[in-house]
C-alpha cells in the first residue's frame, strides 16, 4: 500500500500539515503509523481531505463534518442536511444578489442625495425590517 507522509498530504491537499494534526486528534483522519517522527497517511486522506474542505466551504462545523464519515472513514453524507444546507446558501444567495444590487444602484443613483432616493430609502427600510426579524428568531 502507498503510503503519503504528512508533508506530501499537506503539498498535495493544500491543508497546512498543522491542520492535519488537528483533523487526526480530532478523528477526522487517521494516520497509519510513523516514519521517524513524520506521520504516515493512507491515500485515502486526500479524499477525506477533499471532503472536509468541501464541507467547511459550505458552513458545516468540523463536528459536524466529522459526523460524515463512518467509522471506516468513508464517506457516509447525510442527504437530508446537504439538502438542508443546500437551501440555506440558496437563501443566502438570494440576499447576497439582493445586497449586490442594492449596491449597484447606490452607487450609480443620479438622486442629488441618497435619501432624497425612493429606492434607496425602500432598501433601507427592508434591510432593518430583515434585521429586526432576525433579532426576534435568532
Amino acid at each position: 500500500m502507498q503510503t503519503l507522509d504528512i508533508g506530501e498530504v499537506a503539498e498535495r491537499s493544500g491543508v497546512a500539515a498543522s491542520a492535519l494534526r488537528y483533523y487526526e486528534e480530532l478523528g477526522l483522519i487517521t494516520s497509519i503509523g510513523r516514519k521517524g517522527l513524520r506521520r504516515q497517511f493512507g491515500p485515502e486522506t486526500l479524499l477525506q481531505l477533499a471532503l472536509i474542505t468541501m464541507g467547511k466551504a459550505a458552513g458545516f462545523s468540523l463536528q459536524e463534518i466529522a459526523g460524515m464519515f463512518g467509522k471506516d472513514g468513508r464517506p457516509d453524507l447525510p442527504r437530508d442536511q446537504l439538502h438542508a444546507r443546500a437551501d440555506a446558501l440558496e437563501e443566502q444567495i438570494r440576499e447576497l444578489t439582493t445586497l449586490r444590487d442594492a449596491l449597484r444602484h447606490v452607487a450609480d443613483c443620479p438622486a442629488p442625495s441618497h435619501l432624497e432616493c425612493p429606492k434607496f430609502r425602500r432598501m433601507l427600510e427592508l434591510c432593518t425590517g430583515r434585521a429586526v426579524a432576525r433579532s426576534r428568531t435568532g
